[in-house]
C-alpha cells in the first residue's frame, strides 16, 4: 500500500507538472508574442500593471512563467523595477486560478475526460497543418495530462483517508503554523510550482487527510498555503541568477512582499479570523464537496489582500529593494547613463554624448571577445558565462543608443551632425554584430568542452596569435573613436590585413594537421570556426575604422602587407 501511494503521488505530481508545462508552452506559442507586446507596452500606471500580470498568469497558467518573463523584461530594460513589481503582484493573483480550476472541475469529475483530451490533443498536435493548430493541440494535450496527474494523485493519496497516524501528523503540523509554513515553502521549492502544491493540498483535504471536521481542516490547511506563496518566489530568484542586478531586484522584491505578507497574516491565522473570513466569502457551506473551493478562496484572499496592501506603497518597496541591492560601480559603468535627451537642443553635444557611449560599448565588446576566446582556449566556463553576460549588456547599449540617435534625427540638425549621425548608427550595429560573433565563439567553446575535444600545441599557438591580433585591433579602434585618430584607424586596417592572412594560413595548416592525424576532424572544425569568427569580428571593426577615416577609399587606406613565408 505504501509503495502504491508513493508511486501514485510521485507519478501524479510528475504528470501534473508535465501537463502544466505543455499547456503553458502551447498557450505561449498561440499568444506569446501578444503577451510580450502587452508587457513591453506597459504604462506607468500601477493598477494596469497589476491587471496585466494577473491576466497574463491566468492565460498561461503559471505565475513562475510570468515572473521569469518579467525578470527577462527588466533584464532587457523594457520594464522599470517599479513596473516589474506591480506585474508580479498581479501574477500572484493570477496564479490562484489554477486552484479554482482544480476545485471546480474536480467536482464535475473532469478527470473522466482526461484520457480523451490527451488522445484528441495528441492527434491535433501531430496532424495540425499550421503552427497555431498544433499549439492548440498541445494545449489540449497538456490539459488532459494535467488532470490525469490529478487523478493519479487522488488515487495515491486515497489511503491517507484511512490512516489515522498520517491525519494526526498533518493536523499537528497545521496546528503549528510556523512549521506548516516551512513545510509548504519546502514542498513548493522542490516542485517549482505553487499550483502543484495547492493542488496536492486540495486533494489531501478532499480525501480527508486533515480530518473530517471541515472548519478545523480549513484552518489547518491555511499555513501550508502561506508557505506555498513563499516557496514560489524561488523560481524568479533562480531565473535572476545569471541576469542583471536590476533583474535580481525584481526577483528579490517578489520574495520580500510575499514573506512580509505571510508575517502579518500569521496572527490572523492563529486567531482563526482568516479561516472565518474565508468561510464567509466562499459561496456554499463548508463540507467535503466544498473544501477544495474554500482552499482556492483562501489562496485568492491572501494574494489579493497582499496586493491591495502593497500597491499604494510600491515606491517604498522599491526603495527597500534598492537598499538591499544598491547600485554598484560596475553597474554604473555598464549602464548607458549619459544619454540626456534635454541635450537635443544642442545636437552637437548630444551627438558627442552618444559617441562617448559608443566608446563604452566598444570597450564592453572588446571584453566580451576576450572572455569568449580565452574561455575557449582555457576551457573556462566562468569566462564563457561572463561573455554571455556582456552580450546582454551590448544589446542594452545598442537599444539605448539607437533609440537616442533615432530621436535626435527628428530634431533640426546641421549638415555636420546629419552626416555623422548615420555613421554612428552603423558603428553601433557593427559593435552589436561583434557581440554576436563572441556568442558564436562561446557556443563552439561549449561544444569543444562538451565533446571533450582538445587542440594541438600548434593550434593553441595559432589561437593565441589570433587573440593578440584582435586585441590590438580593438585597442586601435577604441583609440580612433576616442580622438578621431585616423592613424589609429589605419593601424586597425593593418590588423585586419593580418587577420585575413592568418585566416588563409591557419585554415591551410590546420587541414594539414588533420590529414596527418595530429588533430581530430571534430576539433579541426571547431578551430576553423574560431578563425572564421575572429576574422568576421575584424571585418566589423574595419567598417568602424573606415568610418573614422571618413570616407577614405579602401584601396587608399589598405596597407600593403606581404604574407609572411
Amino acid at each position: 500500500m505504501v509503495k502504491e501511494m508513493i508511486f501514485g503521488t510521485v507519478g501524479g505530481v510528475g504528470l501534473f507538472l508535465f501537463g502544466m508545462g505543455l499547456m503553458s508552452d502551447g498557450l505561449k506559442k498561440v499568444a506569446g508574442q501578444k503577451l510580450k507586446g502587452l508587457l513591453g507596452a506597459l504604462t506607468k500606471h500601477r493598477v494596469i500593471a497589476v491587471l496585466i500580470g494577473a491576466f497574463t498568469t491566468c492565460l498561461i497558467q503559471s505565475s513562475s512563467a510570468t515572473t521569469v518573463m518579467t525578470v527577462g523584461f527588466v533584464n532587457a530594460g523594457l520594464l522599470s523595477l517599479r513596473q516589474a513589481l506591480c506585474v508580479v503582484l498581479g501574477a500572484n493573483i493570477g496564479t490562484t486560478i489554477t486552484a479554482g480550476l482544480v476545485s471546480v472541475l474536480a467536482v464535475f469529475k473532469i478527470t473522466n475526460y482526461a484520457l480523451p483530451a490527451v488522445g484528441v490533443g495528441f492527434l491535433i498536435n501531430i496532424l495540425g497543418k499550421t503552427q497555431k493548430s498544433r499549439s492548440i493541440g498541445q494545449i489540449l494535450l497538456g490539459f488532459g495530462v494535467l488532470f490525469l496527474g490529478i487523478s493519479f494523485m487522488k488515487g495515491g493519496f486515497g489511503p491517507l483517508q484511512d490512516s489515522r497516524q498520517v491525519q494526526e501528523a498533518l493536523i499537528w503540523l497545521g496546528h503549528n503554523p510556523l512549521l506548516a509554513v516551512l513545510a509548504g515553502t519546502i514542498i513548493t521549492m522542490l516542485l517549482q510550482s505553487s499550483s502543484a502544491t495547492i493542488a496536492m493540498i486540495q486533494i489531501l483535504a478532499f480525501n480527508g487527510a486533515f480530518g473530517s471536521d471541515w472548519p478545523v481542516a480549513l484552518q489547518v490547511v491555511i499555513p501550508f498555503i502561506l508557505g506555498d506563496n513563499i516557496g514560489t518566489t524561488i523560481t524568479a530568484e533562480i531565473a535572476a541568477l545569471r541576469t542583471s542586478r536590476n533583474s535580481k531586484r525584481a526577483a528579490r522584491g517578489h520574495t520580500i512582499f510575499n514573506v512580509i505578507g505571510v508575517m502579518y497574516m500569521l496572527p490572523l491565522v492563529w486567531t482563526g479570523w482568516f479561516s472565518e473570513a474565508v468561510e464567509w466569502i466562499t459561496p456554499g457551506g463548508l463540507g467535503e464537496n466544498t473544501i477544495m473551493r474554500h482552499i482556492f478562496f483562501a489562496h485568492f484572499v491572501f494574494n489579493a489582500f497582499n496586493t491591495i496592501v502593497f500597491l499604494p506603497i510600491i515606491g517604498q518597496l522599491e526603495a527597500l529593494v534598492m537598499k538591499i541591492l544598491p547600485i554598484t560601480d560596475r553597474e554604473l559603468a555598464e549602464q548607458p547613463v549619459v544619454l540626456e535627451r534635454h541635450l537635443f537642443n544642442t545636437p552637437v553635444i548630444a551627438l558627442e554624448q552618444a559617441k562617448r557611449e559608443i566608446i563604452r560599448m566598444a570597450e564592453r565588446a572588446r571584453e566580451g571577445v576576450q572572455q569568449a576566446v580565452e574561455g575557449l582556449i582555457e576551457e573556462t566556463g566562468r569566462k564563457l558565462q561572463q561573455a554571455m553576460v556582456i552580450e546582454d549588456i551590448i544589446d542594452e547599449f545598442q537599444l539605448a543608443i539607437t533609440s537616442y540617435l533615432a530621436a535626435l534625427s527628428r530634431e533640426q540638425l546641421s549638415e555636420e551632425v546629419s552626416v555623422k549621425l548615420p555613421v554612428l548608427l552603423h558603428t553601433v550595429n557593427d559593435l552589436e554584430r561583434v557581440g554576436d560573433h563572441a556568442v558564436n565563439i562561446v557556443e563552439i567553446a561549449e561544444r569543444k568542452i562538451g565533446q571533450k575535444l582538445s587542440f594541438s600545441d600548434d593550434a593553441l599557438d595559432e589561437a593565441a596569435q589570433l587573440k593578440k591580433e584582435i586585441d590590438q585591433m580593438f585597442d586601435h579602434i577604441i583609440t580612433a573613436l576616442q580622438a578621431d585618430d585616423t592613424e589609429a584607424a589605419k593601424s586597425a586596417l593593418i590588423n585586419e590585413n593580418n587577420l585575413n592572412i592568418m585566416q588563409i594560413d591557419f585554415r591551410r595548416s590546420h587541414v594539414q594537421r588533420m590529414s596527418e592525424g595530429i588533430c581530430s576532424a571534430e576539433a579541426g572544425l571547431i578551430f576553423i570556426d574560431l578563425v572564421d569568427n575572429v576574422e568576421k569580428i575584424g571585418d566589423h571593426l574595419t567598417n568602424i575604422a573606415q568610418a573614422v577615416i571618413g570616407g577614405l577609399r579602401w584601396e587608399e587606406a589598405e596597407p600593403k602587407i606581404s604574407p609572411t613565408p
